[in-house]
């Protein structure tokens, strides 16, 4: 339990602030391991270069703690825990190296769409409390994870998809 009682906004960003510093922790510890099972180039320079992003945004979350005097430690984001564990299920599974493109481009997906939830909702609640500084930081990493999805949909949609038929 992250607070005794949850009792205002503050309190609620906080709380998503302290989740997605425990989720992007994980994504750094996750994404080279994704780079490494992924076959095409094209895949793989994706995961590199989210990698450097996920390190951004962790710096970014840092930076947003000091802004508001609070600490990111301590928890563990268990529905990150579990998208990475289901992605590694998924990388253990024997396939063709199309098909387990194919296969962590959809894990990739789901994890950004947790992130594009999670970003959206705490900017959502700094830029409603007046927290501007921290909005534009929050939407940032935003942008970047709704960049990152549009890339792997992209990816499959026009290319990779189509090899593993």
């Amino acid at each position: 339990m992250l607070f005794d009682k949850l009792e205002t906004l503050d309190d609620l960003l906080v709380m998503q602030l302290k989740d997605l510093y425990s989720a992007e922790k994980q994504l750094v510890e996750a994404l080279p391991q994704m780079a490494e099972a992924a076959k095409d180039g094209r895949l793989r320079r994706g995961f590199e270069r989210h990698l450097h992003e996920t390190e951004r945004q962790v710096e970014r979350l840092e930076r947003i703690a000091k802004d508001l005097d609070v600490d990111l430690d301590g928890h563990t984001c268990v529905a990150m825990k579990g998208l990475i564990k289901e992605g590694q299920a998924t990388m253990s599974e024997r396939a063709t190296d199309e098909v387990m493109d194919a296969a962590l481009i959809a894990a990739s997906q789901k994890i950004e769409h947790y992130e594009i939830a999670s970003y959206g909702t705490a900017h959502h609640y700094a830029d409603r409390l007046g927290h501007t500084q921290v909005a534009q930081l929050l939407r940032k990493s935003l942008e970047e994870e709704q960049d990152t999805d549009t890339r792997l949909n992209d990816l499959a949609k026009n290319y990779l998809n189509q090899k593993a038929m």
